[in-house]
């Protein structure tokens, strides 16, 4: 029946991420109590990960012309309409618990980390986009990146297990795509090179690493397994499991391992 909590064993056969999340939420409220009224609210008063999303995402957005009870319908909505919102937030929380030495709680990104909260947040506003409701998306998009500085069109294409590290000044433009299982650190951009219409944003490939600060710019393709180095501008297409480095970015050596987004190694090693 719904609003019945299932037992313990069932739940986290069924969803161990969430289970991990409400376990650590538990003994947090015991570790702090001054803050149990935040964990209990923002976890342990959820039957899933989807009502906690909705939940705090709807409480960070929320503002005078776009209330918090209006945000999380919209937010129910998508994730009852879409299983896939749901499973790609699980697999944002393990890549950012892996590659994250900062992340020792699968609970962190959801409560505290707002690279997670604004690509959790532009999750909603792209399935807005493809349901016709361009207006809402926009607000959506406004309101992410006033709170998080965080500035993703609705419109891309954005994978899962994506990681976005301390995700200040992040732009992602609209017809940019992201591949599955991405690292990228703070103030990058997948920009375009003017004002020229149509499609003409990076498409960037699955276990790609973009250092801080890196721009890519222009409909160029990043070939999987790539990396490329901080304060590089990359304006060519990168070939798979290669280095990239400088202004402008040009090939220095190999990637130097099979999944540069898993490892998050941005050293060169006598590649130049």
């Amino acid at each position: 029946m719904p609003g019945q909590s299932r037992p313990k064993g069932q739940l986290s056969a069924l969803d161990p991420v969430w289970q991990r999340i409400r376990d650590e939420a538990q003994e947090a409220v015991l570790q702090e109590p001054l803050m149990g009224g935040i964990f209990h609210s923002s976890v342990l008063h959820h039957d899933t990960l989807e009502q906690a999303l909705a939940f705090r995402l709807s409480q960070k957005l929320a503002s005078a012309e776009l209330s918090e009870q209006i945000l999380r319908e919209i937010m129910d909505t998508a994730h009852a309409a879409d299983s896939t919102l749901g499973e790609a937030a699980r697999a944002d929380i393990v890549a950012t618990f892996e590659r994250d030495p900062a992340c020792n709680r699968f609970m962190k990104p959801m409560l505290y980390f707002k690279g997670f909260q604004a690509v959790q947040a532009y999750r909603i506003a792209h399935w807005l986009c493809t349901e016709g409701r361009s207006d809402f998306a926009s607000l959506i998009q406004m309101r992410v990146s006033e709170v998080f500085g965080v500035d993703i069109h609705p419109g891309a294409h954005i994978g899962k297990g994506i990681m976005i590290d301390h995700a200040h000044s992040i732009v992602i433009g609209e017809t940019a795509v992201v591949g599955d299982n991405v690292s990228m650190l703070h103030s990058v951009t997948l920009g375009g090179t003017g004002k020229e219409d149509g499609d003409r944003h990076p498409k960037i490939g699955c276990g790609v690493l973009i250092g801080a600060g890196a721009k890519v710019l222009g409909n160029i393709r990043v070939g999987d397994c790539a990396r490329i180095a901080a304060g590089s501008v990359v304006l060519e297409d990168v070939p798979e499991r290669k280095t990239v480095a400088g202004v402008p970015a040009r090939i220095v050596g190999e990637a130097g391992c099979a999944q540069p987004s898993m490892t998050m190694d941005q050293l060169f090693r006598g590649e130049i």
